[in-house]
């Protein structure tokens, strides 16, 4: 198994893709620790993940929360291998009647939370000389995406935090990469019109949505030794919508 006796991290793990995501580990020998706002989908979903696995109500926006969540695995498990920071919401709107707060928070759980979560982190993988950090962008920080400013603007900033930090830890032996989902099948893109889905589907040449899985075994690559000479690249897992 790829890893095991590794610690994965995995913001927003209770659902969605950070779920897959986290499963993905587990179902490889790892020792995953997940954390979500959600308490009572995170306890169920520690559960399901096996007696290793641990979880924590965090919010990733705040800083004392993330570094007291990091102290508590690095307590229970001693030492940490992999974090991808996964948590992210939208709300979206058109840029002249966005407000403020939505701003803020959208820029606050997306993109704060992986500066946080990046900060405490290194520090022990800078430790270890050895680390893997995967960041959720999206294809729309590339492409960009009406009535969405908020959100394109931090999956856009995690591509330049990703490469930034690419630069600073990789004499560390620490690889740090992004992952860019397209049209993904969760529940952030089930809210969308059959209108805007069919859409988004004639964009695909591979002329289906993407799934979960797809996106979390694009992230389990680049924590695995396979990805070992990868660093500050952006993995887009989009059907080829973006090319």
């Amino acid at each position: 198994m790829r890893f095991e006796n590794k610690v994965v991290m995995v913001t927003g793990g209770a659902a969605g893709i950070g779920l897959v995501t986290a499963e993905n580990f587990a179902n490889e020998g790892a020792r995953v620790a997940i954390c979500d706002v959600n308490p009572e989908a995170g306890v169920a979903a520690a559960k399901a993940l096996g007696p290793e696995a641990s979880f924590e109500q965090v919010d990733v926006a705040n800083s004392a929360a993330v570094s007291g969540w990091i102290e508590d695995v690095l307590d229970k498990y001693g030492q940490i291998d992999v974090l991808v920071n996964n948590a992210g919401i939208t709300r979206d709107g058109l840029i002249m009647r966005m407000k403020e707060e939505d701003w803020d928070a959208v820029i606050s759980v997306n993109l704060k939370s992986a500066f946080n979560c990046i900060k405490a982190v290194s520090k022990i993988m800078v430790k270890q000389r050895s680390g893997r950090i995967i960041n959720l962008a999206s294809v729309v920080g590339v492409m960009g995406n009406p009535g969405q400013a908020n959100y394109v603007a931090s999956k856009a900033g995690m591509i330049g935090l990703s490469k930034t930090v690419a630069k600073e830890l990789g004499s560390r032996g620490i690889t740090v990469n992004a992952v860019a989902p397209g049209f993904i099948e969760t529940d952030m893109t089930a809210v969308l019109s059959d209108k805007a889905k069919d859409a988004m589907l004639g964009m695909i040449p591979l002329q289906r949505a993407g799934t979960p899985q797809d996106v979390a075994d694009a992230i389990t690559f680049l924590a695995s030794d396979q990805a070992a000479y990868i660093t500050g690249q952006v993995i887009h897992v989009t059907g080829g919508m973006y090319m």
